[in-house]
């Protein structure tokens, strides 16, 4: 009776270890799937996102409305190849790396 079991059990891992030549084959499918579909929902939307905001710093212009990263809100007074000069409030101008600027107010959701 014992002698059955083993045969049966050595079958069971002589057939475990064909199929998992199977098992590689299926892993690597279920990991580009799982890369693609990363790809998808969360590299390329941020990419996008990225041109947009590179195209909207180079886009400004003397008096366009603007939010920095820190979240001020200011309106562009003058701009230079590396910085510009924000007017926050009256006879107030605040120097800002141009990579700080984040979007335009009117993107943002109203109350």
């Amino acid at each position: 009776m014992k002698i059955v079991l083993l045969d049966a059990a050595a079958g069971t891992t002589a057939g475990a270890a064909q199929g998992g030549g199977g098992s590689n084959v299926s892993f690597i499918v279920m990991m580009a799937l799982i890369f693609v579909v990363m790809y998808f929902f969360m590299i390329r939307p941020q990419q996008r996102k990225q041109k947009e905001i590179k195209k909207f710093r180079e886009g400004l212009e003397k008096g366009a409305k603007i939010v920095t990263v820190g979240g001020i809100y200011g309106t562009v007074c003058e701009i230079k190849d590396n910085y510009i000069l924000v007017e926050v409030d009256n006879n107030v101008r605040l120097r800002f790396d141009r990579s700080s600027v984040l979007k335009d107010p009117a993107d943002l959701p109203q109350k």
